[in-house]
């Protein structure tokens, strides 16, 4: 099992399209796929017609017990697609610092529960909130390797910095050297706002910039109301392109 997580503490960057796309092209190769929705406001859940409130468990039921493997598995949900599952985001997360931030264990929630559910599935995708807290901290540690998706404009700038410096924080806690891959989104390359903030991201991170760009792309919002993962609604798109690419990138990093 491959898991990564897709995190930025800054929201509307493009990391819940980014979980879709990549979860959509990996099934497309046969793959099976687990998404794990960690935000409160549940759009990964939406996406697939789910409506999680309505649901009696969730990833908000892992926090609250020691969960075996068949309750893990009890609280997923399938989607539209046969391979990919999801485990639904409630409302309830966005009580789980309050609740239980100052009780010992709380970080590797998700890290035991997918390690219990190793052999169902090839990949997991986890979608994060972005704001730090016991639900962020879980999902990169539970992760083979960050995305981290950055809107090319300058004051997206800010929430990556804050980004690498909670991944540096982590690293020190945990002992451990995150690998994580910075992806450029909503590019446009007619705009020098996008052409001058992809190159002070190359300048400032290097090689943990991926080289492509996601582009601007409509039909991701179309493939949205569809309740489609973008490579299923429009497979020749140039954002599907892009994502096929960044997938490539990602698999290659592995080998």
């Amino acid at each position: 099992m491959v898991i990564w997580t897709i995190a930025n503490q800054k929201g509307g960057v493009g990391k819940t399209t980014s979980t879709i796309a990549l979860a959509g092209l990996l099934a497309e190769q046969g793959q099976r796929v687990l998404l794990v929705d960690t935000d409160p406001h549940a759009s990964l859940s939406y996406y697939f017609g789910i409506e999680s409130e309505d649901l009696e468990l969730s990833v908000y039921d892992l926090f609250l017990q020691v969960s075996t493997k068949e309750q893990i598995l009890q609280s997923l949900c399938p989607t539209h697609y046969p391979t990919i599952d999801i485990l639904p985001a409630t409302m309830g997360l966005a009580t789980l610092d309050r609740a239980l931030g100052n009780k010992g264990g709380m970080g590797l929630v998700l890290k035991k529960a997918m390690r219990a559910i190793a052999d169902e599935y090839d990949y997991v995708l986890i979608d994060c909130p972005p704001i730090l807290g016991v639900l962020m901290v879980n999902a990169l540690a539970a992760c083979d390797r960050i995305i981290v998706p950055v809107q090319t404009e300058f004051l997206a700038l800010k929430g990556l910095d804050r980004m690498m410096k909670t991944l540096e924080i982590m690293q020190g806690e945990h002992s451990a050297l995150f690998q994580y891959t910075i992806v450029p989104t909503m590019f446009d390359k007619r705009t020098k706002a996008s052409i001058l903030t992809y190159r002070k991201l190359k300048e400032l991170y290097g090689d943990a910039v991926w080289p492509g760009v996601i582009p601007i792309d409509t039909n991701f919002r179309n493939a949205s109301v569809a309740q489609k993962v973008p490579s299923d609604y429009a497979a020749s798109t140039r954002g599907v392109i892009a994502y096929r690419n960044l997938l490539s990138h990602l698999i290659q990093l592995r080998n």
